[in-house]
């Protein structure tokens, strides 16, 4: 039977106990499952990525301490056969100022020696009010496209 909050999806070892770690917000215990020279790729932000779990540290520190209550969810979770951990995930919580943030999306881990060693990071913040199917198709075709008349 699956837990509330999923974690039973994962594989058992560094994954699940990073995410555990930070479901207690046990930032020593989270950041000891990272490489030193952990390599974190955000495909849709380049600008984002970052390598060394020192900077792991720095995030989740600054999330912790603005987002309280912040809360973890594994949604889905699979290992390929190259030994990938594919995660989908979401995080919810309040900042310190009231404002309301969830985020969601997929996580795919390297494993090297029972560290994490990578990650691509396609987390991103939940728009509840930002169109529909058809306004998003059209911001990226542009407004004049035409496609098949039904």
């Amino acid at each position: 039977m699956d837990t509330p909050e999923g974690m039973d999806r994962l594989p058992d070892g560094t994954v699940r106990r990073m995410f555990a770690a930070a479901r207690r917000q046990d930032l020593d215990a989270m950041v000891a499952e990272f490489a030193d020279d952990y390599v974190n790729i955000t495909p849709n932000h380049p600008d984002r990525s970052f390598t060394g779990s020192a900077q792991v540290r720095s995030n989740w520190s600054a999330l912790f301490a603005g987002v309280p209550d912040l809360t973890l969810e594994i949604r889905d979770a699979a290992t390929a056969p190259d030994g990938k951990v594919w995660v989908e995930w979401a995080s919810r919580g309040t900042r310190r100022d009231g404002v309301p943030v969830e985020q969601a999306g997929v996580a795919i881990f390297t494993v090297r020696e029972g560290l994490l060693s990578a990650v691509r990071f396609y987390l991103e913040p939940v728009e509840h009010e930002s169109g529909d199917v058809n306004t998003a198709v059209r911001d990226v075709a542009g407004a004049d496209s035409r496609g098949p008349r039904p």
